[in-house]
Formats: structure tokens, sequence, C-alpha cells
């Protein structure tokens, strides 16, 4: 299935380039359904589109029921099942069913309200867009639906009219330590979703031949951090060993509201990284949110089954269930 994470961005551009747009977001699904809640197709009235709300299978449909919701200046909602034939066609092994709300820019979703959404999301700041399905009413919460949030869960409220869809930042992986596990750890993360940040200042590790297409900054680690930043989304892994280089991308992850802190070593290395914490003035709680040894206990024994282990204990994190 593709990854397209950029609806409220291309539906506004396409709306100030003067062309009828709507914006169609999955709110609901059953059993397989190809494409998550919160998935969004971009329909321009000309036809053309952009993402994807079944991979493949009602696009053609949605299209349709969108090029019409366009000309009235009406949103729809519209219900497929997906059989277990057009399943197979795109990898599942059984049908679903989904529910699309259609809406139109301008005439339905408001211009003003998209373009606060997609500054929103420029500036990384977690947004809720709440709509009433029966009356219309439609909203942006900036410090509301702290559990949807934490768990980047579309869905609808209790009273099954209103629908939540959250727009969290993008999740960023800064690495610090281009080492063979890097090297393994970054493609995964980036087929799972992450943009991947490597930190190392040993520019004869940190080279564009051993990362081919990968951000990479040769700065103090303190430094680097600073200059990414780090927020809720952010997972930060420290692999160098070294506590010169760990040390001081750790302590500024401490401070900040990371959603992941994973440090390489055996359990004497960390019990050692632990006093240097708690040296430095950090509490026990604090010192707590440090995984080490690294990763999930797989018995991994090589770079590849490292990266593995420490991209899992990264999402059960992610999801709440570690």
């Amino acid at each position: 299935m593709d990854r397209f994470d950029n609806g409220p961005e291309t539906a506004l551009s396409w709306h100030r380039d003067g062309k009828p747009v709507a914006l169609a977001t999955v709110v609901e699904t059953w059993g397989s359904a190809p494409r998550r809640v919160g998935a969004q197709l971009v329909i321009g009235g000309d036809g053309r589109m952009e993402g994807s709300v079944s991979g493949g299978c009602v696009e053609g449909a949605v299209v349709v029921e969108a090029l019409e919701a366009i000309d009235e200046g009406e949103a729809r909602l519209l219900e497929f099942g997906v059989s277990d034939e057009d399943a197979f066609a795109v990898g599942l092994a059984c049908g679903g069913t989904i529910r699309v709300l259609v809406e139109p820019v301008g005439k339905v979703l408001p211009e003003p309200m998209l373009r606060e959404l997609v500054d929103a999301r420029a500036r990384r700041e977690p947004v809720a867009y709440e709509v009433n399905i029966e009356t219309g009413h439609r909203a942006l919460h900036h410090n509301a639906y702290p559990d949807r949030l934490r768990m980047d869960r579309s869905g609808f409220e209790e009273d099954g009219q209103t629908f939540v869809a959250i727009h969290n930042p993008p999740l960023r992986l800064i690495v610090v330590g281009a080492v063979h596990i890097a090297q393994a750890l970054v493609p995964m993360a980036r087929i799972a979703g992450y943009d991947p940040f490597i930190v190392d200042p040993r520019e004869a590790f940190a080279s564009s031949s051993r990362f081919p297409g990968e951000t990479i900054l040769t700065d103090w680690p303190d430094e680097a951090v600073a200059k990414l930043g780090m927020d809720a989304r952010t997972a930060v892994v420290l692999l160098t060993h070294d506590p010169k280089l760990d040390d001081p991308a750790l302590q500024s992850a401490l401070g900040a509201g990371v959603f992941y802190i994973g440090a390489l070593g055996s359990t004497r290395t960390h019990a050692k990284r632990v006093a240097r914490m708690k040296e430095a003035g950090f509490t026990d709680t604090q010192i707590a949110r440090i995984h080490g040894p690294i990763g999930l206990d797989i018995g991994a024994a090589d770079p590849s089954e490292i990266a593995v282990a420490i991209l899992a204990q990264m999402t059960a994190v992610l999801r709440g269930k570690a």
C-alpha cells in the first residue's frame, strides 16, 4: 500500500491554483479494509487524483462521487464493500468495508480552516480536525483529544456522529552514531514511516557512501539535536558506545518530550550511564525513560537483527504496548 501524507497540502495547493478540489477521507473501516482510518485521497475537478482510500479498489467510484459533490457543493458520506476478489488484487487475504467522507474545498471545507491546518502541520504542531457528519459543524483543535493524539488514532467519538481526524507531525528518528546498526536501522525506519537523521562528528563514519540519500549531521551531538529540535513525535537512538558522543544527546533528549530514548550497551554499561545521568542532576523518573540495553529481547545477534529489535521496541512504545 502506498503512503500519502500530504492530503491537506495538496488540496490547498490545487484550490489556490483556482482548481475545484475535494478531499476524501476514510472515516471508518470493518474487516480487512485496505487503508486505515484517516487515509486521504485528493480529487481535482478535472478528475486528477493523488493519494488512496482503498489501495485501488474503489478509487474510481470515489472520484465519480467527488466530482458530483464538487458540482453540488455538498459533502458526501460514502460506503463501499471491498470484495474478496478486489482485496486479493491489492494484496489482502479477504475483503472489508470502508466509509469515506468527501468534502469539497471552499464550499464545504473552508479554505481558511484548511490553511490553518496546513500551517500547523508545517510547524509540527499536533492538531485534531473535527467534523459532525450530521450537522456539518467543523473545527480545528490544538489542545484536545490527547488520547487520540498520543495513539495517533483517528475515528468516531462515542456519539457516532463526530469524526476526529488526527494530524500528528511525521515521526522522526535521530540516530547518534553512524555505525553498522544504523546502516540497517535507518532504511527500516524509513519504511516504517520515520524521517531519519544521522548524527556523528566522525566523518569517516558519517559519510554519504555509507548512508546514501540520508540526512547526515557532523556537528557535535548536542548541537545537532538542538538544530533538529525534539518533540513527542521524535525517537532518539544512541549507538556510539562513547559517552563523549552519546551523553550530550542523551541529556538533551531527557530534557525534551521525545517518546522514545534507546541506548546501546550492556547492562553494566547502562548502569554506568545511569550513574552519570544522576550525577548530571536527572531524576530517577527521567532516567527510567531510557531503554538500555536497547531493543526488545529477541536474541538479536547481528546489526540487522539488533535494528529489528530496536524498531520493534520503538513501535511498542509509540503504540502504548511497552
